[in-house]
Parts: C-alpha cells; sequence; structure tokens
C-alpha cells in the first residue's frame, strides 16, 4: 500500500469511490439498496438501467450538466445520484437546473404527446450543511416537493428533491435501527474503518465491503483512487485554508474597528473636556473634519 493512501476501505466522497460504489453496472445492486433504504418502502426499486452521465441542452451553445449517476428504474423513473462536496452559492438553483434535463428528455416529436412524465428524482448526498439557521443541526434528511403554500399539500409528486446533509449525521454504530440508518452510516464512516462492523451484516454489505478494500484494486483502479483522493484532499484544503483567510480577515477587521471605535469614544471624552481640536487629533488619529462632527 503506499504511502498516500492509508485506509483500507475507500473513501465514499471521492469521484472514483462514489462512482465505483454506485456507478458501475457490477455493483448497482448497492445503488438500487441505497435507494430503496431511501425511500422507506414508499417505493420498491427491483432493477435500475444506468444512463449516459453527460447532457447538453436544445441548442448547440446551451449549458451541458455531467451527473455523478444517473439512471431508470423498471418503472421509467428517472433518478440523478450526486456527491456534493462543496458548497456552492448557487446549489439549490444548480439542482433545479439538473433537473430540467430528464424532464426535457421525455419531450415526444408529435403531435399526439399528451405531456405525461414520469417521476424524477435528484437525490443530493451533501458533505457540508446548508448556510444560515434554515434548518436546525437535528434536521439533515430533505425531500422536498412542489407544494400549494395555502393548502400545504403537494401539487406536484412527480418531481423530488432529496437532500442528505451528511456532517450532521452521527448516529453511533448501537443507533443503527434501519437500513436508511446503515447505509448512512457506511457513507459517514467508511473510510475510517478498519473491518466491517457487527450492525451491518445483510448481504449488500458484504459486496460494499468487497468492492471497497483497497487491496483488492486492480493497479490501474489504485493509480485511479490515488488520483481521486488526492483531488479530494486539494479541494478540502482549498476550503480549509480560505477558511482561515477569511477568520483572519475577520479578526484584523475587528481589531481595526474596535481601535476606530475607542479613537472616536476618547475623542468624545477629551473634546467634552475642552481640549483642542489640534491636540485630539494627535492623540487619536482622528481628522479635524471628523472631530468637529462628535
Amino acid at each position: 500500500m503506499s504511502e498516500e493512501i492509508k485506509e483500507k476501505y475507500i473513501n465514499p466522497y471521492t469521484d472514483f469511490g462514489f462512482k465505483k460504489l454506485f456507478g458501475t453496472e457490477m455493483n448497482k445492486d448497492l445503488l438500487i439498496s441505497f435507494l430503496n433504504a431511501l425511500f422507506m418502502g414508499h417505493q420498491k426499486i427491483r432493477d435500475v438501467k444506468y444512463l449516459p452521465t453527460e447532457h447538453f441542452g436544445a441548442y448547440g451553445d446551451s449549458r451541458r450538466a455531467i451527473f455523478d449517476v444517473y439512471c431508470e428504474n423498471e418503472n421509467g423513473g428517472k433518478f440523478i445520484v450526486e456527491m456534493q462536496n462543496v458548497y456552492q452559492q448557487f446549489f439549490k438553483d444548480r439542482s433545479v437546473f439538473y433537473s430540467t434535463f430528464p424532464i426535457q428528455e421525455q419531450a415526444k416529436v408529435g403531435a399526439d404527446w399528451d405531456f405525461n412524465l414520469k417521476e424524477v428524482y435528484t437525490v443530493g448526498i451533501l458533505n457540508f450543511e446548508f448556510r444560515g439557521d434554515e434548518y436546525s443541526k437535528n434536521c439533515w434528511h430533505h425531500e422536498v416537493k412542489l407544494m400549494d403554500t395555502q393548502t400545504k399539500k403537494v401539487f406536484y409528486d412527480k418531481l423530488t428533491y432529496i437532500y442528505l446533509e451528511m456532517p450532521k449525521f452521527n448516529k453511533t454504530e448501537d443507533q443503527l435501527v434501519d437500513m436508511f440508518d446503515k447505509w448512512l452510516f457506511v457513507l459517514r464512516n467508511l473510510s475510517r474503518l478498519f473491518e466491517r462492523p457487527k450492525a451491518l451484516q445483510e448481504k449488500v454489505f458484504t459486496k460494499l465491503f468487497e468492492q471497497a478494500e483497497i487491496a483488492r484494486f486492480s493497479p490501474e483502479e489504485r493509480r485511479g483512487y490515488e488520483d481521486s483522493v488526492k483531488a479530494y484532499r486539494d479541494i478540502n484544503n482549498a476550503i480549509n485554508t480560505a477558511k482561515m483567510e477569511a477568520k483572519e480577515e475577520g479578526r484584523a477587521e475587528g481589531r481595526a474597528e474596535g481601535k476606530a471605535e475607542a479613537n472616536m469614544e476618547n475623542a468624545r471624552k477629551m473634546k467634552a473636556k475642552g481640549f483642542s481640536e489640534e491636540d485630539i487629533a494627535d492623540v487619536t488619529g482622528l481628522t479635524i473634519e471628523v472631530i468637529r462632527t462628535l
């Protein structure tokens, strides 16, 4: 095992790891199990067919979309499944934009098409939390549909967005209740495990741990995974560096603001005691014009 890869099992947050587990014909039973766990019995997927992941708009210069995993079930329902590592300012817009491709692709040429559409699902596995106080720390599973704002009832049930804020999922092995919990536990912790947890005894996890074991990779797979890990680490380092720089800038701005406020307060006190404007300016560094406004 090379010095770069220390883990026993692959990191599913990497592009290679995610697509190996969920984006290959050989492992489509893993994807089926994950999706069935995600839908919690509301629908039963028996088979999926992988579809091309690169999509172009109706015109040659249109914006394209590239999905991590794109498939359809036996009833024609479409599924976009993506691992998203980096928060983007317009993440929700991007997600909605991507969902328009499987909708438009269903259009049929001819006057006899009645606009009957198959279901479209966008599943986002997020390696970040939504910004602000939109959701609480205990709310990490979001299922979004078009809703009537007056009745609070679903207006259209064929378009669904499911988002999983993975950093919020902190269940331990002894807290896992169902298959959904178990899948989220695997995605969250796989690269940190050194053996298969006793709670994950289902047959599907036997295959998952076999497929995820780095020692089983061919030299070509190993090189592909190492490149993917490097890209993943580079992204994380860039994010962490940006956060640290933002904090330092914030501290510097805070110090500057604090100093400016102190100078203003001192100037007010000196002015109240009858000091000349010139003396106040010398002590505080404020201009005569600013001092006269106090």
